[in-house]
């Protein structure tokens, strides 16, 4: 064992960073909706859940849940959220059994899965438990997990992962490198060891990618979810092994699962396999919070600002487009082009609901896991350099108390409306003065990034690993100004079309959306959308593509409230079908005889819910 490497940057404490802005009013919304009142209305996480003692459901779901609600309910300081998420708390920690097992074990429950056989659900309640103890400081969940890390090394030699819990291991070792942190002791790194030894090795799948084409047979390593858990696990191998390699092997997969299942949202199909490039292939709920999650872990890991750049991308395009603005419906697969959201039948290995809007359209592991999307951004936002000083991964709208340097008292505020503006302010409170590096990263994308301290400009170096660092003698008070130009970028896509990004937003034409009720219920009811309007359009080569700003509203994930807009001019294309119920293909050669150019407008991606994201680009 060559012993653990710790990660370039550590996150800061569950409740450091608060959301604040835009950002806060999105969290308010998910609690009021979804996330606020799932347990009221969905049965699989209701009082009768296997993990509240009940015979319902003991896999996944629960856990799945409440690893979303809790982080929210500290976020916000919500009393509510928080006693609703402390019953599973208490009921876990509390439940605990004398060899460390703990939760629905050993028996079957609703869910048909025999739970002695399944290590995969406890995997999510580890995490869970780990952001109440640094929410909350509870004196129990430390000695609970050096308990069930003894169960661990007694049971898995003989009862190795299986399944669901091979293919996502690393998020197991996330929980036991955590708790080595707290009670430093050689026998963990030695489980964290063996864990990854029983874990599928995303290393070798990433280096020689072996999925080229549509999937069509199931292996565990062609799975949207499993692929965008997966992202992470060499950035925990490398914690474990030391072994540089690991960074490669993330950078082969990313560029690999890009060039032969990307999509313009910044992700790649999976519907429920790993699907190609078409735009009207399906991306599931599940893998977009979870692929959030892997780019927050890599960050940390590696100290490269490029996962930050996909952080972003991902966050503020693939998360909002696939929940509907109020937070009361949500899809299991989501498309690039969108056209129509009904029961029909597509090529995809899911049900013909997967695109709906609802509750628990297709299957309900993304009504469970959904709600951690925004709360881990969140938490991610700012992280600790681990030498006193502090790390911008992202510039949402934000609060950050915690302390630098020498234990002075630091209130960092972040405000400019990121990432519907260009400028960035940081204002720092101190409790003293305090000599401490800030490092600020530069997305990819911003290519003459501007800093001032107080009006006065600053001089930085070259950007060193997606960042450049500051260090200087700080006073409370201090304010920089970050301005991060963002021009408008026409990227062609793989098929005869092209995407439109400025800064980390996507750009996409909205559909006039025609909502109607499939299935009415108390709250959270299912819908169809159909198009209200004329979809078949693409935009001019030569027409501008012009930035109109307008006010951020307490929702800018509405089209027709959107912050930014991008003004343009296209033209109605003849031949553009449907095909299997969606968009076919952008024509290679499309009919616009006659046509005259319109006025078109674009939204940012997230704000539509019917869209075409890839464009065919109309010569004159």
């Amino acid at each position: 064992m060559s012993g653990l490497t710790e990660p370039v940057f550590d996150p800061l404490p569950l409740g450091a960073i608060k959301p604040s802005g835009w950002l806060h009013d999105q969290l308010r919304i998910q609690a009021d909706g979804l996330t606020g009142h799932l347990d009221e209305h969905w049965a699989d996480v209701g009082p009768d859940n296997g993990w509240l003692g009940g015979d319902g459901d003991g896999w996944e779901r629960g856990p799945y849940y409440l690893d979303g609600l809790l982080p929210l309910a500290h976020l916000l300081g919500d009393e509510r959220l928080i006693a609703k998420a402390g019953r599973w708390i208490d009921a876990t920690l509390d439940g605990q059994r004398d060899d460390g097992s703990f939760g629905p074990y050993g028996k079957e429950t609703s869910s048909g899965r025999d739970q002695s056989h399944d290590w995969w659900q406890f995997m999510i309640m580890l995490k869970v438990l780990t952001q109440h103890h640094e929410a909350t400081g509870d004196e129990r969940v430390i000695p609970f997990l050096e308990r069930y890390a003894a169960h661990l090394e007694r049971e898995l030699p003989g009862r190795p992962l299986q399944s669901w819990a091979r293919a996502r291991g690393a998020d197991l070792v996330l929980s036991i490198l955590w708790l080595h942190r707290q009670r430093p002791d050689d026998r963990w790194l030695r489980l964290a060891e063996l864990i990854m030894e029983q874990t599928l090795d995303w290393t070798d799948t990433f280096t020689d990618f072996p999925f080229r084409r549509k999937v069509t047979v199931w292996d565990p390593r062609s799975h949207g979810v499993n692929v965008a858990m997966g992202l992470r696990a060499p950035g925990l191998r490398h914690r474990v092994t030391g072994d540089p390699a690991q960074l490669t092997a993330v950078r082969a997969g990313l560029t690999a699962l890009d060039t032969y299942h990307g999509q313009a949202h910044g992700l790649f199909s999976g519907d429920e396999w790993l699907s190609g490039t078409h735009p009207s292939q399906g991306l599931e709920l599940c893998a977009v919070v979870e692929y959030l999650f892997s780019m927050e872990q890599l960050i940390m890991i590696f100290g490269e600002g490029e996962f930050g750049d996909l952080l972003e991308l991902a966050a503020f395009n693939a998360l909002p487009a696939t929940i509907s603005a109020d937070w009361t419906s949500h899809q299991y697969d989501q498309q690039a082009n969108q056209i129509a959201c009904t029961v029909a039948d597509r090529p995809w290995s899911n049900g013909p609901d997967a695109n709906l809007f609802g509750l628990e359209p297709h299957f309900g592991c993304c009504t469970a896991n959904m709600h951690q999307g925004w709360p881990k951004l969140v938490s991610h936002l700012w992280l600790s350099d681990r030498q006193g000083g502090l790390v911008a991964a992202g510039y949402a709208p934000c609060r950050v108390e915690t302390e630098v340097a020498d234990g002075i008292g630091l209130r960092l505020e972040v405000g400019g409306g990121y990432p519907f503006r260009e400028t960035v302010t940081i204002t720092l409170g101190l409790d003293a003065d305090a000599r401490f590096p800030l490092r600020l990263r530069i997305p990819g994308w911003c290519e003459k990034p501007s800093l001032s301290c107080n009006g006065e400009a600053v001089i930085f170096g070259e950007v060193d690993h997606g960042f450049v660092t500051v260090h200087q003698t700080w006073k409370d008070g201090d304010q920089l100004r970050l301005h991060l130009p963002m021009e408008t970028r026409v990227l062609p896509r793989q098929t005869p079309a092209v995407a439109v990004e400025r800064g980390p937003l996507v750009y996409a034409l909205p559909i006039k959306e025609d909502w109607r009720p499939l299935r009415t219920r108390d709250r959270f009811s299912d819908w169809e959308l159909h198009p209200a309007s004329q979809w078949q359009f693409g935009i001019d080569e030569a027409a501008d593509l012009t930035p109109v700003e307008s006010e951020i509203g307490r929702q800018p994930f509405d089209a027709a409230d959107a912050p930014i807009r991008l003004r343009t001019t296209g033209r109605l294309i003849r031949n553009w079908p449907m095909k299997h119920n969606s968009a076919a293909a952008p024509p290679l050669t499309c009919d616009v005889t006659d046509q005259p150019s319109v006025p078109l407008t674009l939204v940012p991606y997230g704000s539509a819910r019917l869209r075409l994201t890839e464009l065919p680009l109309l010569p004159p």
